[in-house]
């Protein structure tokens, strides 16, 4: 059995620090956020409001914990350099977890104290969560920008402008579950007069979820793909089978994205028939949605470049 003796640079190296600092930070931020008792936030709460903080709350600690637990084994399997045992793409494994886990503890970071803001509890622990929260992504922004400013022969593909653009439309799918789960549940409830109208009608739920499905099917397999080396076995060239993602991807939110600006523009109306609280996953849901078509769009964008300069060298 190999012996592994480590030396002071496996700790001291930037990329070994920014991953202790995103480790303690994270640690920090869901123990706080463990120790609070969601039922205080949503005694006040009618029950829709109540699913909502529900569901949100999930997402936030669901995400601290599993990057947390992500950058542990990946700080570990470094540390000690038993990466190569790992059958994957290390170099893209590092920083499609890196950028993930920095979209997904941002949106954390934005979602939480928008709970703790709208039922107005200022307490200490909440509020140092947040900060721990904004730090965590602070340091997987930092890991992720590092990776990428090492040589092209250390960073992988996902660590280039669109590899980097696929973990934004991956984060997309990823952010539009809870959000659609919401949806169709206020849906539900609207339709069976159980709850005050909302801007959701049942086709529009389908189509969406229907395009957000397929979306991060896409999504999930081209991470796959690359971070098993797998290009090489497609039986189809791989980089026209992204350009089909991109253009399907683009096609699919620009339909999803007219439909949430659809129940943008009928928020006011039911804002005004003295609903509790507007659904602010609405808004989210919108926001989302742009930002991973405007991801698609200029993906689509570098694959046409890239075939029409290897058709045309």
């Amino acid at each position: 059995m190999p012996v592994i003796v480590l030396e002071a640079k496996d700790f001291t190296s930037p990329l070994s620090l920014v991953r202790t600092w995103a480790l303690l930070s994270g640690c920090l931020t869901f123990s706080l956020v463990a120790s609070l008792d969601p039922s205080e936030l949503a005694a006040s709460l009618d029950h829709s409001e109540q699913a909502l903080l529900s569901t949100f709350w999930i997402l936030c600690m669901f995400t601290w914990c599993l990057f947390f637990i992500l950058t542990l084994l990946i700080h570990v399997l470094s540390v000690i350099q038993f990466h190569s045992l790992i059958p994957v793409s290390w170099k893209n494994l590092t920083v499609t977890v890196a950028a993930l886990a920095a979209l997904m503890v941002l949106s954390a970071s934005v979602i939480f104290p928008r709970m703790i803001v709208d039922h107005e509890v200022a307490r200490p622990r909440p509020m140092v969560a947040t900060v721990a929260s904004c730090l965590t992504f602070l340091a997987y922004a930092s890991e992720a920008f590092l990776i990428r400013t090492q040589s092209q022969e250390q960073r992988g593909y996902m660590a280039s402008a669109s590899g980097l653009l696929k973990v934004l439309q991956f984060w997309g799918g990823c952010e539009m579950i809870p959000l659609f789960v919401e949806g169709a549940r206020r849906a539900l409830l609207a339709g069976d007069g159980k709850a005050i109208a909302w801007p959701w009608s049942w086709w529009q739920v389908w189509v969406s979820g229907v395009a957000y499905a397929i979306c991060l099917v896409m999504s999930l397999g081209t991470v796959a793909v690359v971070l098993g080396d797998w290009a090489g076995r497609c039986p189809v060239p791989f980089d026209r089978l992204l350009a089909g993602f991109s253009l399907t991807g683009v096609l699919l939110y620009v339909v999803a994205t007219i439909l949430c600006f659809t129940r943008v523009l009928r928020l006011p109306t039911h804002c005004k028939k003295n609903i509790p609280s507007c659904p602010v996953q609405v808004v989210m849901e919108t926001v989302v949605a742009s930002v991973t078509l405007l991801a698609y769009t200029v993906d689509l964008a570098f694959s046409v470049k890239l075939l029409r300069d290897r058709s045309h060298p």
